[in-house]
């Protein structure tokens, strides 16, 4: 552990300003305009795994943005890990809310902010730092295969493809991921399951055209009315979704479970103050953590329709649309998922207006092994850099490729993240701790360390 410590005091500087330049990246997978930008920051990744010192680097071109993969193999007959990790990021907006720009990384009160400092540049790199350090030190133990991608944040469209062509390229014993949360550097964690996600969008359609609201007002549907009727019918009185069949295939914790998912240190009051919220609001009947971690739900992710700039205009609008994900839990199937939802718009639009839904992209929830040699590793690196052993969790965003992992390659993933809920991920100000970072690339060799101790 000193020889681990000593080589991140010793090039602390350097492993920062190296993060900036990553973030200074504007990759914007879901907008065209930052194609360039987006290709920029895959070479950028490549370089820095070739000086880490990985082999057979290659940017690897896809139908959309491009996959970095490189590894090191000191071994075949010792255990390989597959590390992913993507490198393109949330849009900004909206930029007013940002108190400073985005693509520029500052540091305030110990915090990198910057879009994708924590989702998930800031911890994909913890990787390529301690693989660096492990090189550096000669004491890689086990092989490694990185895989970055460029499409996390539009559904990883084009890596299910690449890694069914590349199954052989990408065998492994186990995927390494940092791209979750922990509870904090005092209550270090580690995530056990993941909820799937399905992506859809709505759109209503009324007259052929705007329509002068005075003129009409009263006498046409106006779709973006409709559309708040729909948005707000899909819960019932006790917050529940309102879809016929959504909970069909919902797996129920027992109370004994239960009752040790709440074991995990949650103060609501704090929890509430930092979102500046009274109330928390969700299912009736089940806590804060479970809400975020157990149970499905549905979420309108932005709504728009009619004249929405500066001043007045008074129109009826022609259309009026919304994007809505659904978070599902095991043995939800988002395909099953996104028809029921179909179906269901379709059936309680009015006849008045046309209604419209898109599916954009889903995944599956999974749930990680918490008697694998590679969770145990986990545990035990954790244990040996904080001091205390985490507290198992389950996480309430969605990773939709340790599903196809899973699936393809036949193989389990450990999810060892750094970040913290409150690090504003796909928000303004989105920040990573510092501490938070370098504590990452300290206790990521020592999981190598472990996983080769206990696979012999």
């Amino acid at each position: 552990m000193e020889q681990i410590k000593k080589y991140v005091n010793d090039n602390r500087d350097r492993f920062l300003e190296e993060l900036f330049s990553l973030l200074r990246c504007p990759s914007v997978s879901a907008d065209s305009k930052y194609k360039d930008d987006v290709l920029k920051t895959a070479g950028l990744v490549a370089q820095r795994l070739t000086e880490a010192g990985a082999e057979n680097v290659e940017v690897c071109k896809t139908a959309g943005h491009p996959i970095v993969y490189g590894e090191k193999i000191i071994d075949k007959n010792k255990p390989t890990v597959l590390v992913y990790g993507h490198y393109d990021v949330q849009p900004a907006d909206p930029l007013e809310l940002w108190e400073t720009p985005p693509f520029e990384p500052t540091v305030r009160d110990g915090k990198i902010f910057a879009r994708g400092a924590c989702d998930d540049k800031g911890q994909f790199y913890m990787h390529v730092k301690a693989f660096e350090l492990m090189m550096r030190t000669n004491t890689l133990n086990s092989n490694i295969k990185f895989i970055i991608e460029g499409e996390e944040e539009v559904g990883s469209s084009n890596l299910e493809t690449f890694v069914r062509e590349n199954k052989e390229r990408l065998k492994a014993n186990v995927v390494l991921i940092s791209d979750t949360a922990m509870i904090s550097l005092e209550h270090p964690s580690l995530e056990t399951g993941l909820r799937g996600l399905a992506y859809l969008e709505v759109e209503v359609t009324g007259p052929n055209r705007d329509l002068h609201s005075g003129v009409y007002g009263g006498a046409v549907a106006n779709p973006a009315t409709i559309l708040a009727k729909i948005i707000a019918s899909l819960h019932d009185e006790n917050n529940r979704v309102a879809i016929p069949g959504f909970y069909d295939d919902v797996v129920e914790l027992s109370s004994e479970e239960r009752k040790a998912l709440n074991q995990a240190p949650f103060d609501e009051k704090e929890y509430k103050e930092d979102l500046g919220i009274k109330e928390v609001w969700g299912e009736k009947g089940y806590t804060t953590i479970e809400r975020t971690g157990i149970r499905p739900t549905l979420e309108v992710n932005g709504i728009w329709g009619g004249y929405i700039g500066e001043g007045a205009k008074t129109v009826l609008p022609s259309k009026a649309s919304a994007k809505i994900s659904m978070r599902l839990v095991p043995n939800q199937k988002s395909k099953k998922i996104e028809q029921l939802f179909k179906s269901h718009i379709e059936k309680i639009a009015p006849p008045y207006v046309q209604v419209k839904v898109t599916i954009h992209h889903g995944g599956e929830p999974v749930v990680t092994p918490t008697d694998s040699v590679a969770y145990r590793a986990a545990e035990k690196a954790i244990e040996e850099s904080f001091g205390k052993k985490p507290i198992p969790t389950r996480g309430g965003g969605s990773i939709p490729i340790v599903s196809l992992f899973e699936e393809v390659l036949g193989i389990k993933t450990v999810l060892m993240g750094f970040g913290l809920d409150s690090d504003n991920l796909h928000s303004p100000n989105e920040k990573f701790d510092i501490a938070n970072y370098f504590k990452g690339i300290e206790t990521i060799p020592l999981f190598y360390k472990y996983y080769a101790e206990l696979s012999r």
